[in-house]
């Protein structure tokens, strides 16, 4: 591994240590991880998928997160949304957070469109009739909000999970490869409902498509093998994700 240049080094040697010498936020207003470590147990090992991240954004800022297939990206939104807990470090939220955003794992399959929609109401304490009404309007299920989620496809699905995730006022809007759910009409509408009607509000957007990064986010997190590394810069954080 001679020859490296600095910038990678964070992610190939063993030797360089995660970050330590910051605390844990406390002040409101800010999503991060700090020293955030994640391991499972496979085939009788354990293996690290996370190892040492840190990172933090404050209200109204973006950070993209880029890696490739296995670099750990899917654990950590898992961590963020509390989905899972970590084997060690803290994950801080102290602005309100949305789930994934179109995540529908959630859903019982005997459960309809509206009964979710009810729950959903229920967990936040806001109207069913305005959940329902813009539920309705963006997801276009029409009759199918009254059928059990088991008969939906996986777009169906997709819709009525993005409705949701539209239907709550966020601080912070966790965002897995959203955009690349539905056909071209439905990720159009997508597209202004989040990221130009919610442009002031913060956002982790973890993706592929580096011309509606590059668009969205100045900053970046960039992993590879469970490590990572936030670039001020977003140009140059494309250039070390191109050469990983």
């Amino acid at each position: 591994m001679n020859g490296l240049p600095p910038s990678l080094a964070r992610f190939v040697s063993p030797q360089v240590p995660a970050p330590k010498n910051e605390e844990p936020w406390r002040e409101d207003g800010i999503v991060g991880v700090f020293d955030l470590v994640k391991e499972y147990e496979v085939h009788g090992r354990m293996r690290r998928v996370l190892d040492g991240v840190t990172f933090k954004i404050g209200r109204g800022e973006k950070i993209a997160v880029l890696g490739h297939n296995g670099a750990g990206k899917s654990t950590l939104v898992r961590m963020i949304a509390g989905i899972e807990e970590p084997t060690s470090g803290k994950v801080v939220r102290n602005m309100s957070m949305s789930w994934p955003i179109a995540l529908s794992g959630g859903f019982g399959g005997s459960m309809t469109g509206f009964d979710c929609m009810r729950f959903l109401s229920r967990i936040y304490n806001k109207p069913f009739n305005d959940i329902r009404d813009l539920v309705e309007d963006f997801s276009e299920l029409g009759r199918y909000l009254q059928m059990p989620i088991r008969t939906y496809s996986s777009g169906m699905r997709a819709r009525l999970a993005f409705g949701m995730s539209l239907a709550i006022d966020f601080d912070c809007y966790l965002i897995d490869e959203v955009m690349a759910v539905g056909d071209k009409r439905f990720q159009l509408r997508s597209f202004e409902e989040l990221f130009v009607k919610r442009k002031d509000r913060s956002m982790i957007i973890v993706g592929h498509n580096l011309n509606v990064i590059g668009d969205l986010c100045k900053t970046a997190l960039v992993l590879k093998n469970g490590r990572g590394r936030v670039f001020g810069d977003i140009e140059e954080a494309f250039r070390i994700y191109s050469t990983l």
